[in-house]
């Protein structure tokens, strides 16, 4: 059970919930969900996994080995730390920037890798895992997960679905739409902001005039909190208690958590542009990973030379991993017309014929 109380969190007030400080101290103990060793382990391996995964797949992509890819540095806590606190049978429903919540969840890296080459095989996950396919149209994903919150609620299963959306959705209509539809239902969903401050190019401040993104909750008629996205800690325990909520039947919860987007919106954006390196570097100081490492090491649950080893760990895995992806070839263009739907349609049938025909001439 989470000690978080939601009540006690008014995003009017803008009071956010927060736990572990960013030299990795305990700030609110009353709070600390008192995770064990084994469980703090799994989350600190792989946001590090993520870390590593997310800077090499730039690098990829800026030798032309892979397509346009959306990074995740600096966001690792409030995406391990939401799934840590879901259970097994629960949904997630994400975006397009939610590498690290697909990794905690059981999707494999190849998988993740896989979509980002252009291959639809990178979509289809492990059944277990219980991740839907990537979103890429800004805020379809809550429509569609208010809709997998309610068919769990009407089949009786206690399942939770969590949706993830960032600052700069939740000013597109299928948020409030999907966001408001559960909430009539009290459907099982928690929405999860992940504020990274910048929707590409446009600043948070100019996004909304809401001085809490947490507070667009209470239109809905739903619960709405926020935490500092970059502790863990936090993290956990407002979604650990955002779950529970809506598991009970008493409705959605919309959680908003603080953080930062450290590297570029995708790798087709320029963020020196429009953000200064003296506000990057504010937020490098709060980095999330860094944070529990000081945790980890003050309890003496990690170290230094521990920490060499796994990061050439995760360095050789990931290589491995983008070996295998690059082996699979270049994407048949048949998978444009084959996996949009689970059977094509008439006009996909026809336009595929003529593709068909266009080759063999061409072979001719």
């Amino acid at each position: 059970m989470s000690h978080i109380l939601i009540e006690n969190f008014d995003p009017l007030k803008q009071q956010k919930v927060e736990i572990l400080s960013a030299d990795g101290k305990i700030v609110n103990a009353d709070l600390n969900p008192k995770l064990d060793q084994e469980t703090l382990i799994k989350i600190y391996k792989t946001m590090t996994l993520g870390r590593v995964a997310d800077i090499r797949a730039v690098q990829y992509q800026r030798q032309g080995r892979m397509l346009t890819y959306a990074p995740n540095i600096g966001q690792e806590a409030t995406q391990v730390g939401a799934m840590a606190a879901l259970n097994k049978e629960d949904w997630l429903v994400p975006g397009y920037r939610e590498l690290n919540m697909m990794l905690y969840k059981g999707v494999p890296l190849e998988n993740i890798y896989l979509y980002w080459y252009g291959n639809e095989m990178g979509s289809k996950f492990p059944k277990e895992a219980r991740v839907l396919p990537v979103n890429i149209i800004i805020g379809s994903q809550i429509a569609i997960a208010a809709g997998v919150a309610l068919a769990a609620q009407k089949q009786n299963k206690p399942e939770v679905v969590v949706t993830t959306i960032g600052d700069g959705g939740t000013s597109h209509g299928d948020f409030n739409e999907g966001m408001n539809f559960a909430g009539t239902f009290d459907a099982p969903l928690v929405i999860l902001i992940q504020n990274n401050h910048w929707a590409i190019s446009t600043p948070r401040e100019i996004q909304t005039k809401a001085k809490t993104l947490a507070q667009k909750a209470i239109a809905a008629g739903i619960k709405g909190i926020q935490v500092d996205g970059n502790d863990v800690f936090a993290v956990y325990s407002v979604m650990k208690k955002a779950t529970e909520h809506a598991r009970s039947g008493k409705g959605p919860v919309l959680v908003e958590a603080v953080t930062y987007r450290i590297g570029a919106h995708t790798t087709s954006d320029d963020p020196t542009l429009y953000r200064s390196d003296e506000e990057v570097e504010k937020w490098r100081k709060r980095d999330p990973i860094a944070r529990l490492k000081k945790y980890l090491i003050a309890k003496k649950w990690w170290s230094e030379k521990e920490d060499e080893l796994l990061d050439a760990e995760n360095n050789k895995y990931v290589q491995e991993v983008f070996a295998k992806v690059e082996k699979s070839g270049e994407v048949p263009l048949e998978d444009v017309f084959q996996y949009v739907y689970e059977t094509m349609t008439p006009n996909q049938i026809e336009q595929y014929e003529s593709y068909k025909e266009f080759l063999e001439r061409g072979m001719k």
